[in-house]
Parts: structure tokens; sequence; C-alpha cells
């Protein structure tokens, strides 16, 4: 399942491996509903996983896991795809990453943290072609 609305930086990036973490202990042990509707070119799903936050079965609200990263500072609102996502949350989420920002939360401490997107690019284009040379050079 991939995250709608979200981008969370890459393993290898600042704060992936904590944002990774954080996602692992909201959804660890717990059930979880994920609300979705379509698949990405790799056959995942995108959705939005909700999760209740307590012992019992009883909780009045679930959780999203989604903007819960964001209010960590711990992802990006993904604009590129939320035309994909319900006015409320894209409202919701936006504003979630906008009060992050403004607190200095998670990833946001880094003077100019590199969103995933851009950093999947420049790995993309300095891997190494089969003939050894590098894209762009």
């Amino acid at each position: 399942v991939r995250l709608s609305g979200i981008d969370a930086p890459e393993k290898r990036q600042a704060f992936g491996t904590r944002a990774r973490q954080h996602l692992a202990a909201l959804v660890q042990g717990k059930d979880v509903i994920v609300v979705w509707n379509k698949h990405d070119r790799y056959g995942r799903i995108i959705g939005k996983v909700l999760t209740a936050q307590c012992a019992s079965n009883a909780c009045p609200d679930a959780l999203d896991t989604g903007l819960a990263q964001l209010r960590a500072g711990l992802a990006w609102h993904y604009k590129q795809y939320q035309r994909d996502q319900e006015a409320g949350d894209r409202e919701r989420y936006s504003a979630a990453e906008h009060a992050a920002r403004l607190k200095h939360e998670g990833l946001w401490q880094d003077a100019g943290p590199v969103p995933p997107w851009d950093y999947r690019r420049r790995a993309r284009i300095a891997a190494p072609l089969p003939n050894g040379r590098v894209l762009g050079s």
C-alpha cells in the first residue's frame, strides 16, 4: 500500500528512517482500514490508511496515518497528486504540512530538505548506464 496524498523521505535520505519508524509505530499490531480506488504503475494500492489508536474497537475516530506523518513533519503533502484526494483531505494535508514547517517539526528542522521526488530524480540521473557513463555527462 502506498499512502495517498503524501511522499516521505527515502530510506537513505535525512529523516527517512525516522519517518518509517513513526509510521510503523502508528500501525504495528493494529487493525487498519485502507480506503482506496486505484493502483500505481507498480501495482500497489494507493490509499488512505486509517487505524484506531486505542485498545478497543470502540474508538470514536480512526487516525489518518498519512495526516499523522505530515503533522510530525515526516512527509510532504504530495501536491502533484492532490487532485486525487477529496477536497477535505487536500485541505487538511496542506494545512498539516504548513503547520509542521512553521514549527520546524521533523524534516523541517533542516535548512533545505530535499523532497523525495527530487532525490529519486537525482539518483536516476546519477545512476551509471550499462556502458559505464552517467546520464547528463
